[in-house]
């Protein structure tokens, strides 16, 4: 491995180092004032320093500002969640909850169990500052009230992203200008430089790095574009599957099959199979990959402090057109703050979220993230970070949330655990492994959806 290509992926597993420091034995008190008279924040560990740092910083000004005391915690990603649930299980779960992964599987199954609190009024003050397609995606149903409402507050939002090494593209003779906007010709672009770029000694190299395995939650994230691109809606407004119709099936079987072939014509490494969410970011980072699809810019992020790679070898592509022909719709996961209906500081942890939204105070926090997450209110997108249009990643990403559509978990909270079985990742790795055709993994992920559906009612 070049020199180059060492450093950039020993910058990458710094920062992911970074983001999982921090078991239960090691989580990080950063502010601890008086125990039980103490709002508790639990928030997760950033995936780097500064993104960490701006919320320590942000913290700290309130407590300063409101005389109110804090107590930060920061977990890693991998346990935030597992912390809350044995918390929640003990009666003791913190006031105030940030986690990156929970508005996909945790969220809409808490604010169900009416575990939230109803934050309707941070929200409704604020509500010019965001969108009605992000207000929409925190609006959840309490099986107690049997009503929607707002039970989080909405502070960034993320999209797939395509990267890629340019140098290989150029090493073969191609140019960026050549990476065409049709749907089947994007895709045989590049299956199409493998070969060409093995032959001058990569050996052990793909040309995509796609993720097929049941427990990343990439998988699920990267597939549900795919779905978008057919046009498939699996629940309808009103939140109710459309699994029978004859029109989603078959979208669902084009979409398994447009992104398992990839595997199956060996464009993508073996062990995708059995790859965690950072894999196919080492696999690319490592340059043993031309192409990968990540659900945040944590990629080109990590690469900031070389302005080489940053700015010039690593790129970021648009998506392609839909197979029809339209503009591709890009899937968002909205991120998001809950505070619990249990909070014995309820009103002085809305006063936390009230401040933490005011536009300079969650724009500190964004940009603390180096891009990783967009900001959701569209004031934020006029900073001048926003529109550099000569950062090859933040201008090709800005685009992408032109034409957004959240997941389906804010129309029904079943959906979440359909996501948090990763049924779509199942069939995908039961069809690369078992030669499971598409038809057969369609009738398997429905099956799997209607029974999460039914066990809901």
């Amino acid at each position: 491995m070049k020199r180059r290509q060492f450093t950039n992926l020993s910058l990458f597993l710094l920062g992911l180092t970074l983001a999982n420091c921090g078991q239960r034995q090691d989580s990080e008190t950063t502010i601890t004032s008086s125990g039980s008279d103490s709002v508790r924040i639990w928030w997760s560990q950033g995936f780097y320093p500064e993104e960490t740092e701006a919320i320590r910083r942000l913290v700290q000004r309130w407590e300063e500002d409101s005389g109110l005391p804090v107590e930060l915690t920061l977990y890693s990603e991998g346990d935030i969640l597992q912390e809350a649930e044995r918390a929640i299980a003990a009666g003791s779960p913190p006031d105030i909850l940030y986690s990156h992964d929970a508005d996909l599987t945790f969220i809409p199954q808490l604010a169900w169990k009416n575990q939230l609190a109803d934050v309707s009024d941070v929200i409704e003050v604020a509500e010019s500052l965001y969108t009605p397609t992000v207000l929409n995606a925190v609006k959840y149903l309490n099986q107690t009230t049997g009503e929607r409402s707002y039970y989080s507050v909405p502070i960034t939002q993320t999209t797939n992203h395509i990267h890629y090494w340019q140098p290989l593209l150029a090493s073969i003779g191609a140019g960026d200008e050549e990476i065409p906007q049709d749907w089947e010709r994007f895709w045989q672009f590049w299956e199409s430089a493998q070969a060409p770029i093995r032959n001058q000694g990569q050996g052990d190299f793909y040309s995509m790095g796609l993720p097929m395995s049941p427990s990343a939650s990439d998988t699920f994230f990267v597939f549900e574009q795919f779905l978008a691109a057919f046009d498939v809606e699996v629940i309808n407004l009103a939140g109710e599957l459309q699994l029978d119709s004859p029109q989603v099936r078959e979208g669902i079987a084009k979409s398994l099959d447009a992104y398992t072939r990839f595997y199956k014509q060996q464009y993508v490494p073996p062990e995708a199979t059995n790859w965690g969410n950072a894999d196919n970011n080492v696999a690319f980072l490592s340059r043993s990959t031309l192409m990968t699809i990540n659900p945040t810019l944590s990629i080109p992020g990590s690469q900031r402090q070389d302005k080489v790679t940053y700015e010039e070898q690593l790129l970021t592509a648009a998506w392609p057109n839909k197979p029809n022909g339209d503009p591709m719709t890009s899937m968002v996961s909205i991120k998001q703050v809950v505070i619990f209906e249990s909070s014995k500081y309820k009103d002085e942890a809305k006063k936390f979220l009230s401040y933490l939204i005011e536009p300079e105070n969650l724009k500190l926090y964004i940009q603390g993230s180096q891009g990783r997450f967009f900001p959701v209110m569209p004031q934020l997108l006029e900073d001048p970070f926003w529109q550099n249009s000569s950062d090859p990643h933040i201008s090709k990403a800005y685009q992408q949330f032109y034409q957004i559509r959240p997941f389906a978990q804010a129309l029904n909270p079943a959906y979440s655990e359909v996501q948090n079985q990763n049924v779509w990742g199942k069939v995908i790795a039961e069809m690369v492994s078992k030669d499971l055709s598409a038809q057969e993994a369609t009738d398997r992920a429905i099956a799997a959806m209607k029974a999460i559906f039914q066990d809901w009612q």
